[in-house]
């Protein structure tokens, strides 16, 4: 099989030959370790790519992360980078008071010059599944314009222009989401971070009245143009993993040991893909090489029934170990017992 190929085998549990590989490799590893990324890669192949959009078209490159200091991101948001490799924190929000709403508008002209031309020249000629750039993150983006705490109270209010920053985020997600739809990549891609270690950050019936019909309106158009729903969050989300299957989402990356792997597998498996994670916080940091295929055949005797609804996926940051990442797919690689 090939990668793509692979894939939606996984994704619509069809029986791929293994397990799809796919690898995140965090900025700072692409910054300032590529030649370990390049050799794990080559070691075992990935199955999946990112497809790549020109500068011309809104790509923003990793140099701005280098090293400490600030930048300003396509919505006017101003990060602070401490740390050389880490996207950083948006310490002044844009609208940290409601005074700017009437004028702000979101970054309507990378859409209105987007061209795809390089991206599906780039999809036709790999055997890879190929992924869009991230199309979308209400919950995130909101954060990085109102702060964290300010949004909180926007919800637990209901307010009036919390509604209004909304809509007009959605609008322009929908037009980014619908770009890619567009295009030759076989999933589209979105995320919002959900989760604490050990529940959602806020209510499920606030997340089902705010944020469940915006996704649903990404899942409609996304399956509508024949590609696959490949949504990201971190933390423990349980509480809604039912309603992302009942929208549309194809796969959910999701840090399966903030869980119950098991219960998880219980009530999910054969509904929707899970695409990784292994435990990033605890056993890829600090565990050995045997507590990590440890964790991986945890992940496969719930979830690797051979019929496909997985994918053997890790994030890679700079205080994960190479052999430990070699011990992700060296597991991966072995009959299933």
């Amino acid at each position: 099989m090939t990668g793509r190929e692979r894939v939606r085998a996984a994704l619509t549990f069809s029986g791929p030959d293994r397990a799809p590989r796919d690898v995140w490799p965090l900025p700072a590893m692409h910054l300032f370790h590529q030649d370990a990324v390049d050799a794990v890669e080559a070691e075992y192949p990935m199955d999946m790519a990112w497809c790549p959009l020109s500068k011309d078209n809104g790509a923003g490159g990793l140099e701005h992360l280098r090293a400490p200091g600030r930048y300003t991101d396509d919505w006017g948001c101003v990060w602070h980078v401490g740390e050389p490799g880490v996207i950083g924190e948006v310490k002044q929000p844009l609208l940290e008071n409601w005074s700017g709403l009437a004028a702000f508008q979101p970054p309507w002209h990378l859409l209105d010059r987007r061209s795809m031309d390089d991206a599906n020249l780039y999809c036709d000629a790999s055997d890879r599944f190929m992924l869009s750039g991230m199309a979308a993150q209400p919950f995130e983006r909101l954060q990085f314009l109102r702060g964290s705490e300010a949004l909180y109270a926007d919800i637990a209010y209901g307010t009036a222009e919390l509604r209004r920053l909304l809509e007009r985020g959605h609008e322009y997600f929908l037009r980014d989401v619908e770009s890619w739809c567009r295009s030759n990549v076989d999933g589209v891609f979105f995320q919002d971070d959900w989760g604490s270690n050990r529940g959602p950050l806020i209510a499920p019936d606030a997340w089902r009245a705010l944020f469940k019909p915006l996704y649903r309106d990404y899942c409609d158009r996304i399956r509508a143009a024949g590609k696959f729903a490949m949504f990201h969050s971190d933390g423990h989300i349980a509480a809604i993993v039912d309603d992302l299957v009942e929208i549309g989402v194809d796969a959910l990356n999701a840090q399966l040991f903030c869980m119950d792997i098991e219960q998880l597998a219980g009530q999910h498996r054969g509904r929707i893909t899970f695409w990784g994670e292994i435990d990033r916080q605890h056993v890829l940091a600090f565990g050995t090489a045997a507590d990590v295929e440890a964790a991986v055949r945890r992940v496969r005797r719930a979830l690797d029934d051979g019929a496909g609804g997985v994918i053997a996926q890790c994030a890679w940051g700079p205080d994960n170990p190479v052999e430990n990442i070699r011990a992700v797919y060296r597991a991966w690689s072995e009959p299933q017992g």
